[in-house]
């Protein structure tokens, strides 16, 4: 989704208007319905080939494939370029155009507030953006190592790698968790949506609910 959204920032601060009418809600919501059926169907094949098997050195218990050409494709189609160098450079090319658009805003005629907003929000998407990349990049380069077929046989080389996988794994998982704290921090606007909400709304209608249960018991 930060690869639609990097492009979406784009088309939205262009000076193009035949490119600023592709960024609307209907086509946004259509993209994200196309995108989460093509991640599913992506994912079908996975309950079939994927089966928990144990180690024969360790004896551990672990989730992978047992078809070879299908673990090829696992490796190299969806991990090294479906989740890793695709969306990077994407959101790497379009996030350096929005960012390009963004520094020309002062020399179109828009309006203060869609100009501010503008900035804004391709800052949150440009954060993110290098977040993802430094994120992702180790990932997809250690997954790359483990799995080429010129891979050492020393076992100090093969632990090392598979320590770094663990770590690399850890922050690949980030992604998920990292795009709140990272608006948080880099958008002001958010912040305050964010303690109007929890403080004016929530709190509030909390005391309200607290005095309302305190005056009707006896």
């Amino acid at each position: 989704m930060i690869s639609l959204a990097t492009i979406d920032q784009y088309l939205a601060t262009c000076s193009h208007p035949s490119l600023q009418h592709w960024s609307n809600i209907k086509l946004a919501h259509r993209l994200s319905v196309a995108v989460i059926i093509f991640w599913v169907l992506l994912g079908i094949p996975y309950m079939i080939y994927f089966n928990i098997i144990e180690q024969s050195t360790s004896h551990k218990l672990i989730c992978t494939s047992t078809n070879a050409a299908f673990f090829r494709y696992h490796v190299y189609v969806y991990i090294i370029s479906l989740a890793g160098a695709i969306p990077v450079t994407i959101t790497v090319l379009f996030g350096s155009l929005a960012y390009r658009n963004v520094q020309q805003l002062a020399y179109r005629t828009v309006p203060l507030v869609r100009r501010e907003l503008d900035k804004q929000l391709t800052t949150m998407v440009l954060v993110q953006v290098v977040h993802n990349f430094f994120i992702t990049i180790p990932y997809t380069i250690v997954t790359a190592i483990i799995n080429s077929p010129i891979l050492p046989n020393d076992p100090i080389i093969v632990a090392e790698l598979q320590f770094a996988n663990i770590i690399t794994i850890y922050l690949y998982y980030l992604n998920y968790v990292s795009p709140f704290y990272i608006y948080l921090g880099a958008s002001e606007r958010f912040r305050h949506q964010l303690i109007y909400v929890l403080f004016e709304i929530h709190l509030k209608r909390w005391r309200r609910r607290k005095v309302n249960v305190d005056q009707v018991s006896p």
